[in-house]
């Protein structure tokens, strides 16, 4: 089993490349723990996805600590990787989003994997949930994906609105609609969600809403399929310097033509992230508390 960690973008809200950040007395970063639950849940292989100028603090940081313990391997996120007859815009700065993050990887995504966001801590239940689906598939399973959904009140950050995929489904758990959404409390305690889409309206969501942390488990055949739509989207998008190409979009729309399933797979877990840098202490607190209680040891490796 693979882990695909999302790693390229920069953290506008935070202020830099928040992968980097120690969160913990020894150094490490929210990736370093993204790695040590993904390796204690049985995954064997991981797949860093980031820019190529960032390839030498990678390996001089969090690559010298997980390298001795995991496959580790490195895919670069390019601006003018694009299929042919298409090119790079000028003034395009902004990367081609999380689906094209995935065909980054292509030639190094071999077996059923799961992606992940790295500046996002997941917990270790998450991981043992996800494993065990993907245990569950075939070598050759086709269409067949899941998301490991999060009870929305487990997901919102104290500095700020986040954004979430509010996931509704039917009674066998299985996604029938995914609305991207910026959402927080109001001054009342309630759960707003407003939709990026300007076309659907705002709503409330109740705090065991499932949402979508961009936690992904897929089979490989999800390559060849962003494969063909990629230049379908560019050819409607590519003027748009602001566009991207991303997995709930995709997923949604392979979903609603019948050619995949998802699976909507609930952890108890909570979600701990730095979508802002005043965020930072409240993490750095919740991982020692972890390791008071003996889930990691000190140092962490």
């Amino acid at each position: 089993m693979q882990l695909v960690i999302l790693a390229a973008g920069m953290g506008s809200r935070f202020g830099g490349l928040k992968q980097m950040e120690p969160m913990d007395d020894y150094g490490n970063f929210i990736l370093d723990y993204s790695v040590h639950d993904a390796i204690k849940a049985g995954f064997d292989s991981v797949i860093f996805i980031i820019k190529r100028e960032h390839l030498e603090i990678f390996r001089e940081t969090i690559g010298k600590r997980v390298e001795p313990l995991i496959k580790t391997e490195y895919a670069f996120q390019d601006l003018n990787d694009l299929p042919e007859g298409f090119k790079c815009p000028e003034g395009r700065v902004k990367p081609w989003g999380t689906a094209h993050a995935i065909l980054a990887a292509r030639d190094l995504i071999k077996e059923n994997f799961i992606i992940i966001n790295g500046d996002d801590y997941y917990g270790q239940e998450t991981y043992e949930v996800a494993a065990k689906y993907l245990r569950s598939l075939s070598n050759k399973s086709v269409g067949k994906y899941a998301n490991i959904a999060f009870q929305v009140s487990n997901t919102l950050a104290e500095h700020g609105s986040v954004k979430r995929g509010v996931c509704f489904y039917d009674d066998n758990h299985f996604l029938t609609k995914m609305i991207e959404s910026s959402v927080c409390k109001d001054e009342r305690d309630i759960i707003q969600a407003t939709p990026l889409d300007e076309n659907e309206k705002p709503f409330i969501c109740e705090p065991n809403q499932l949402v979508s942390m961009n936690l992904f488990a897929f089979s490989p055949d999800i390559i060849e399929k962003l494969q063909k739509q990629f230049p379908i989207f560019l050819k409607d998008n590519i003027e748009n310097l602001k566009c991207e190409f991303l997995i709930p979009d995709e997923v949604s729309r392979l979903v609603g033509e019948g050619q995949a399933s998802l699976q909507l797979i609930e952890t108890p877990a909570v979600w701990y992230g730095v979508t802002y840098r005043e965020d930072k202490p409240s993490v750095v607190k919740a991982l020692k508390e972890l390791t008071d209680k003996g889930l990691y040891k000190p140092g962490l490796y």
